[in-house]
């Protein structure tokens, strides 16, 4: 199975995409600081997927996803401070960070299934 027909390959891909068009509407200053940020972290989780998804073992691909998911976890941070620095609203902010749950989770459980069947998906 190809990485970019997974389910949460997909979610990350809309989950960029929407974080560029927010990131827009952002102070000018902040182009080089916190947009920059927020668009490669967001970048890094599919990226690392992908990369990943390449790699000659099952070992490697798990070793990516983990990454991928600490991306998660650098955008919630950086999600968090925008909302407070009043960049992204409060309701933007909330289902910003239910989304990156869901990918969190979605990357863990395809961990685990690598994990348990030790195959190349």
């Amino acid at each position: 199975m190809l990485v970019e027909n997974l389910d949460v390959f997909k979610e990350a891909h809309l989950l960029t995409l929407n974080l560029y068009k927010i990131t827009k509407k952002f102070p000018n200053e902040e182009k080089f600081g916190l947009t920059n940020q927020i668009r490669r972290a967001a970048v890094s989780i599919n990226s690392n997927l992908m990369e990943g998804a390449h790699r000659q073992t099952n070992k490697e691909y798990k070793q990516f996803i983990s990454i991928s998911r600490g991306s998660t976890g650098e955008l919630k941070y950086q999600l968090m401070l925008a909302n407070d620095l009043d960049y992204i609203s409060n309701g933007d902010y909330k289902k910003l960070k239910d989304k990156l749950n869901y990918i969190s989770k979605m990357l863990s459980s395809l961990m685990n299934k690598l994990w348990i069947r030790n195959i190349k998906v």
